[in-house]
């Protein structure tokens, strides 16, 4: 038998009534769930054992010690008899020191006045009151004559010669310093060598000077 509406009947109204009641109800059951006190049967229980604790001890390290050796043992005492004797040993004073005799090998040490007097004829000056007088740079190149073979090969550069001029304003002792070639340090070698000089003077006497002079070689 199917339900028909009636005229004039309005459910809408009753929709809250509906929800109330619903709601209520749920929260009726949610509080008796809650306060209803379930056991299990059977307990599950976990035993937990205490770990053993490793304690670490810091071991010292040993040395060996090395004892020292033993002494050595005495000497074992050899019984002499009272009945020996001991030889005695003749000794021979003839080599004995003859006291008259001269100490004197002639190998003495040199008289102090001596070695004064080397050194001072050695010795050479470097400044002086009045420095040597060779006519400068640009006569000792003058005396000098390019290497054929140097000025082929395109071989140029400064020659740096240091030389001694003695009392006589002679030079003497040259030496190369410094030198590109071995064609250009000769001929700057025979170049110093042939040097007028005057000698320098120190305190009015002629003495010793050392020098050094440059010589260019340059290509043209």
């Amino acid at each position: 038998m199917a339900l028909r509406k009636e005229e004039g009947t309005d459910l809408r109204q009753w929709y809250r009534l509906f929800i109330q009641i619903g709601l209520t109800a749920a929260l009726l059951l949610l509080i008796v769930a809650f306060q209803f006190d379930y056991q299990p049967k059977q307990e599950f229980k976990v035993d937990i054992q205490e770990q053993e604790v490793v304690e670490m001890k810091e071991v010292q390290q040993t040395k060996q010690q090395t004892k020292p050796p033993p002494p050595p043992k005495p000497p074992v005492p050899v019984e002499v008899p009272n009945n020996e004797t001991i030889e005695k040993e003749d000794v021979d004073f003839d080599s004995s020191l003859d006291l008259d005799e001269s100490l004197d090998t002639g190998q003495g040490p040199p008289a102090p006045d001596a070695g004064k007097e080397e050194e001072e004829e050695e010795e050479i000056f470097v400044v002086v009151e009045q420095q040597p007088d060779c006519g400068g740079i640009k006569a000792l190149q003058k005396k000098v004559n390019y290497p054929d073979f140097a000025r082929k090969a395109g071989i140029e550069g400064r020659v740096f010669v240091q030389f001694v001029v003695n009392e006589k304003g002679e030079v003497t002792q040259p030496e190369v310093k410094k030198g590109p070639h071995k064609l250009l340090n000769e001929e700057a070698l025979r170049a110093v060598k042939q040097l007028d000089c005057e000698p320098g003077m120190q305190r009015g006497k002629p003495v010793k000077v050392r020098m050094s002079l440059p010589v260019s070689f340059r290509l043209q």
